[in-house]
């Protein structure tokens, strides 16, 4: 029986170290996958391009598609909307929007007609879960095979993977594993050092965490280093929530508010598009993140701060990160 170990991949330090661990211990068969959810930073790319040359092991790339899913929103926006006694300026604008883009990420908010909310995390299923599985893990099951999923997840990361066990079994041959389950974030970094890998350059640049930029759940300040340092991520982010509000049945969509988000004007369900987009769209999530505590008055010391400087959370600016051997590719 032959054993196959597939380590996810995101460019983050957790699920690098995860690599770095299958090899050290000279994993046999070993695969890396990487899932775009085409709302990544051009740093992570250029990252997995350079954990690639450093480390010897290919990582394969996988990308969802949702070609089907729109197509058959379309034909119910078509049919039911209008039967449903939605305005017809909303189905057009729904019509004008509903083809596949070919960016995963927003190919899904425009079939949804939403964005991800913490309340409905849809994105990790759909665009790195079932993308892996489907084009990786599925294919090698059923051979009687065993199949390990090298996960980089941590206890201390929330309160839902506190519990996790260390490897469980999925079925059909088919175990997670977590064998950084026990690790701080020190020991994470450690283990890039002793590997001789950097970590990834966005750590040294504010980010608290590496995959989609952002992330629904970035913090304040990670959305304020983000506006400052890349603003044309929130360029990205801005025409996206247009896109998606036009295939919106209620015609309003913004990235950091769920259907029943609450705002100190009150609930966004009760509100017109206009309002919404006037109150929760990503330009005044930003104009938020540069206030301090209660989101009224303007900090001064953010509105000075120089956006070259190093910002980590880690302590990994530059000069600061040595590391202790140099690994040979393969």
């Amino acid at each position: 029986m032959t054993t196959h170990n597939i380590v996810s991949v995101s460019g983050g330090k957790d699920s690098t170290a995860t690599l770095l661990v299958a090899i050290a211990l000279e994993t046999e068969n070993l695969q890396a996958v990487f899932a775009d959810t085409g709302n990544e930073h051009e740093q992570t790319y250029a990252y997995l391009d350079y954990l690639e040359q450093a480390t010897g092991i290919h990582i394969t790339r996988v990308r969802a598609d949702f070609t089907r899913q729109i197509a058959g929103k379309r034909r119910f926006v078509e049919t039911r909307w209008r039967e449903q006694g939605v305005a017809e300026e909303i189905v057009q604008a729904a019509l004008e929007v509903l083809q596949p883009t070919g960016n995963p990420f927003l190919d899904l908010c425009i079939w949804k007609g939403r964005f991800p909310s913490r309340k409905a995390q849809f994105c990790t299923m759909e665009l790195k879960r079932d993308p892996m599985l489907e084009q990786v893990v599925m294919p090698l099951m059923g051979r009687g095979d065993m199949l390990l999923s090298w996960q980089g997840v941590r206890r201390d990361e929330s309160l839902n993977r506190r519990y996790l066990p260390e490897c469980d079994e999925v079925g059909g041959g088919l175990f997670n594993y977590r064998p950084i389950l026990k690790w701080d974030i020190p020991a994470v970094f450690e283990a890039h050092r002793y590997m001789g890998i950097k970590p990834n350059p966005l750590y040294s640049q504010g980010m608290g965490r590496v995959g989609c930029m952002p992330c629904i759940n970035c913090r304040k300040d990670e959305l304020r280093e983000i506006a400052q340092r890349f603003p044309e991520v929130i360029d990205r982010i801005d025409r996206w929530e247009k896109l998606t509000q036009q295939a919106s049945k209620r015609g309003a969509a913004t990235f950091f508010a769920g259907s029943n988000a609450k705002h100190p004007k009150g609930s966004i369900a009760d509100m017109t598009a206009i309002e919404v987009m006037e109150i929760a769209s990503i330009r005044q999530a930003v104009e938020w993140s540069k206030t301090t505590r209660g989101g009224i008055q303007y900090d001064l010391m953010i509105s000075e701060a120089d956006s070259s400087a190093c910002t980590s959370a880690y302590g990994l600016c530059e000069g600061s990160w040595e590391p202790v051997k140099i690994m040979e590719a393969a």
